[in-house]
């Protein structure tokens, strides 16, 4: 069967009128109908037209991890090196996949090889993957007959590093060391504010509005409850049955001992705008790095913080905003610190 172009050159040169924008079944009923007319054989001029040219295939494999265990993989080979392959004696298909992690020159670890019989027509297939997070190498390949056999190498892929089964280990945030009486007030990256004082600023702001209702921990604290009287405490803030002792327990030598607890909990803010932007958290102008990130650590205490965050361009016409709420509770709170510790009896 001619082809489109064929068909558009035989109506050219028979003079029918817009023939580019006819389909192929109306070409071949307006050349039908000409036929007809003059006498001619739309059979005879395919005759004697050579047959359309087909591109020939590019012998190459494609490798690509689809997931830390598989990978998919295809190929094409030419129909020359099928045939010559065929003819020094291949009898089966195979895929050969090697570990290249950190190997240059195209060597390969030793006893990583693994060799995959496929389907001789087909072009394409799943392999499975030996070892996660590295990096790997198909070769496409026939296996020779005979007692000698014999490899018979066609093409390989380009290397390509298989995903890791876990999640990663590296941590990219970098926080400075801090003891658990004085926490630092923000991170090291990516700039330093110049106003130490501006991540406690933005905390009050951020909860100014809510911090007279008292809720959580704060709540408990705050409130001068009558039910509340410092007889049922001992010394160290723990109540009279915190230590274990009940009747259950009479007649064990008592023991004396202090212990304590710390735990508490920060907050970050971190995003990204314009190096040349003014940025505003509240009404706190937050510094940006010469990248435009900026990265806040404001603590983060029971109740609600409310975080509107604006970013005006250096013309002052253009605006972005985003505004972030968060809320903590502490339903229970028996810490104590170390230098608050006193002996127990129990």
């Amino acid at each position: 069967m001619m082809t489109l172009r064929q068909l558009r050159q035989i109506a050219s040169d028979l003079g029918v009128s817009l023939y580019s924008r006819k389909s192929k079944e109306e070409l071949v009923a307006e050349i039908s109908t000409r036929q007809e007319v003059e006498g001619w054989s739309l059979a005879s001029i395919e005759a004697d037209l050579a047959p359309a040219p087909r591109p020939s295939a590019e012998t190459r494999v494609v490798f690509l991890p689809r997931d830390p265990q598989w990978a998919y993989v295809f190929w094409d080979i030419a129909a020359a090196e099928r045939a010559a392959a065929l003819a020094a004696g291949a009898t089966q298909l195979c895929l050969r996949v090697a570990d290249v992690t950190g190997l240059a020159g195209g060597s390969a670890h030793p006893h990583t090889l693994q060799e995959v019989v496929v389907d001789a027509h087909a072009s394409e297939w799943y392999l499975p993957i030996p070892l996660p997070d590295r990096d790997y190498r198909v070769e496409i390949g026939y296996r020779k007959a005979g007692l000698a056999g014999g490899w018979i190498s066609l093409a390989f892929s380009a290397i390509a590093r298989v995903p890791t089964l876990h999640p990663s280990e590296q941590i990219l945030d970098q926080f400075v060391p801090f003891s658990l009486e004085a926490a630092p007030a923000t991170l090291p990256s990516p700039i330093e504010p110049a106003d130490a004082g501006l991540h406690e600023r933005l905390y009050q702001t951020a909860t100014s509005r809510w911090r007279h209702q008292g809720r959580g921990s704060e709540a408990f604290h705050e409130t001068d409850h009558p039910s509340f009287s410092d007889a049922a405490f001992s010394s160290s803030g723990q109540g009279l049955w915190a230590s274990g002792r009940h009747e259950s327990g009479a007649g064990l030598p008592p023991r004396q001992r202090s212990f304590w607890l710390v735990a508490d909990a920060e907050l970050i803010v971190y995003g990204a705008t314009d190096p040349n932007a003014r940025l505003t958290i509240g009404k706190e102008e937050v510094p940006l790095s010469p990248e435009g990130t900026f990265r806040i650590q404001v603590p983060f205490r029971d109740g609600q913080q409310l975080y509107p965050i604006e970013a005006v361009a250096a013309d002052g016409v253009q605006k972005r905003n985003i505004t972030l709420e968060f809320n903590r509770t502490t339903p229970e709170d028996n810490s104590n610190p170390a230098n608050e510790a006193v002996a127990e009896w129990f």
